[in-house]
């Protein structure tokens, strides 16, 4: 008889996969300013090594969460972690930009086909609703605090490494966690056996690749230009073809008839909301630390730590509180306090704002985050089936990469908007226009110009230039936050409208996802 795995470390082995791919959401973005250096890497260039791997992982997320319902979550997971490992190792060796750029595009191929898996592995194993909420809750908050730890974590392998240890580190990690998938994870074979379909697979990469590549490139050519507008119409297109197919398909990928179930989509609305706002937070806030405070990329990341633990908190109590007194009230409070944060911060920040302020301001978010993302994961998870928890732990995953993406596209283009705007009235008239044109880059930028004048023995316009982009880039951070604010405001009524508070109860309800067969069943061991 096959000894059934413990419930604690097959938890620990799912845990650890997810945190290397949330991990590598933010680490790589601090390694930027050396590939400019080491690589000689262009703007576009640094842009594609961030994008290229968001691009590929958001495109074949959903195919792979249906591949992996249909042929073995276990083994997608362990293949993913090794083309993920194994294509970080090697990027780790690259000598120019481009190849650079195509081993990121292998790790978000490798990345795709792992992360659904995790999720559906552990609703899998954990099927009682309390289970399911915990386990969620861990899940949800392992993400929050790996991607709040990939500044530190990237910050300290540059301060005393190369570039390449950023890329290096994820190869033997991503073996150690495939052991331990190997040792502890059962394999899962669903009870019915689907058909591939081919017309979903092609049509929901198509759909979200294309739209996530126009959102990405949608702040250098213009919200409304005709590249754009023709990029989201064509992505529309394919999405309207997705659904026409999934309708008529004999046995569909995506059940799009689950949209109409509040639970499913009213949860991935709140999802894609709440990673709008942090995405676009980390965005904000680190350069603010950086470039405003003077923090090196260590010690910005060290000064998030009050982000990373409250959302670990509030993603481990929301699932429990979600069980309690239900989704809907966990959810609205969570966006809602997101929407507080933003709101708070746009009013205070300053150059001098005291950190004390700005680290509880950060808790005030970390809990609205955690409130939010982990219960209405929750919700998602436990309106599907099990046979489909693959295609429906992607469909939460995209949610997910598409609301960050867009946070950082929109905020960004907020706030280089208004940054740019300011500049143009306020820059001092006897800048010279090349400098002025630097300037304008970047409030990064800016701050080399007013280093480069102080060093030629201008210090009066080299203060006044600084004094200039600082003051500009309060503006928009600050009006990028109120963009943020009004957003999560927004999904807290559309949460407060529409999630329902608790799953069906009657006989047949998804509230306990079905069993699936598997070596060594945990279902019923003590967590």
């Amino acid at each position: 008889m096959t000894r059934a795995p413990s419930k604690p470390l097959l938890l620990i082995a799912l845990l650890l996969a997810s945190f290397l791919i949330n991990l590598d959401t933010t680490l790589v973005n601090v390694a930027l300013p050396t590939l400019t250096r080491e690589l000689d890497a262009s703007n576009a260039q640094l842009q594609w090594v961030v994008d290229a791997y968001n691009l590929v992982f958001a495109a074949l997320l959903l195919a792979s969460g249906s591949l992996s319902d249909r042929f073995g979550r276990k083994g997608m997971l362990m293949a993913g972690l090794l083309v993920f490992g194994t294509a970080s190792f090697i990027g780790g060796y690259a000598g120019s930009p481009s190849e650079l750029i195509a081993y990121r595009a292998m790790m978000g191929l490798g990345a795709a086909m792992t992360f659904p898996a995790t999720l559906a592995l552990l609703t899998g194993a954990f099927t009682s609703r309390k289970e399911r909420a915990l386990s969620i809750g861990l899940w949800g908050a392992t993400a929050g605090v790996a991607i709040a730890l990939g500044p530190i974590v990237g910050g300290f392998l540059l301060k005393h490494y190369s570039w390449s240890s950023i890329f290096y580190v994820f190869g033997p990690v991503s073996a150690v966690v495939i052991v331990l998938v190997a040792l502890f994870v059962p394999r899962s074979r669903n009870l019915i056996q689907h058909r591939l379909d081919y017309g979903g697979l092609f049509l929901s990469g198509g759909f979200m690749g294309l739209l996530v590549y126009t959102i990405i490139e949608a702040p250098n050519r213009g919200w409304a230009s005709v590249a754009s507008l023709s990029g989201f119409a064509a992505a529309l297109g394919l999405l309207i073809a997705f659904v026409v197919a999934e309708r008529r398909a004999p046995d569909p990928m995506l059940d799009v008839r689950l949209f109409k179930d509040m639970r499913f989509s009213a949860a991935s609305a709140s999802v894609t909301i709440a990673y709008f706002t942090l995405l676009g937070f980390v965005f904000l806030i680190t350069q603010y630390f950086q470039f405003v405070r003077g923090y090196t990329p260590l010690s910005a990341g060290v000064h998030l730590l009050p982000v990373a633990v409250s959302v670990a908190i509030g993603s481990t109590v929301g699932t429990r509180l979600a069980v309690r007194v239900g989704t809907k009230a966990i959810v609205t409070a969570g966006l809602a306090l997101q929407a507080v944060f933003y709101f708070w911060f746009a009013s205070d920040v300053s150059p001098t704002l005291g950190y004390g302020v700005i680290a509880v301001q950060m808790v005030v978010y970390g809990l609205g985050m955690g409130l939010t993302s982990a219960p209405a994961t929750e919700s998602i998870m436990g309106a599907v089936g099990t046979d489909r928890a693959g295609v429906g732990s992607a469909v939460n995953d995209s949610t997910r990469l598409l609301g960050g993406t867009l946070g950082v596209a929109v905020i960004g283009s907020v706030y280089a908007t208004l940054y740019s705007s300011r500049l143009d009235d306020a820059l001092p008239a006897v800048l010279p226009s090349q400098l002025a044109e630097l300037a304008h880059r970047s409030v990064g930028a800016a701050s080399d110009v007013s280093g480069l004048l102080a060093a030629h023995g201008n210090p009066i316009l080299a203060q006044a230039v600084h004094r200039t982009a600082i003051g500009a880039f309060d503006h928009g951070l600050s009006v990028g936050s109120v963009v943020a604010g009004l957003v999560a405001a927004a999904g807290a009524v559309l949460a407060a409208a529409f999630l329902p508070a608790q799953p069906p109860q009657q006989p047949g309800a998804q509230d306990t996802p079905g069993r699936p067969v598997r070596d060594g069943a945990v279902a019923d061991l003590p967590l």
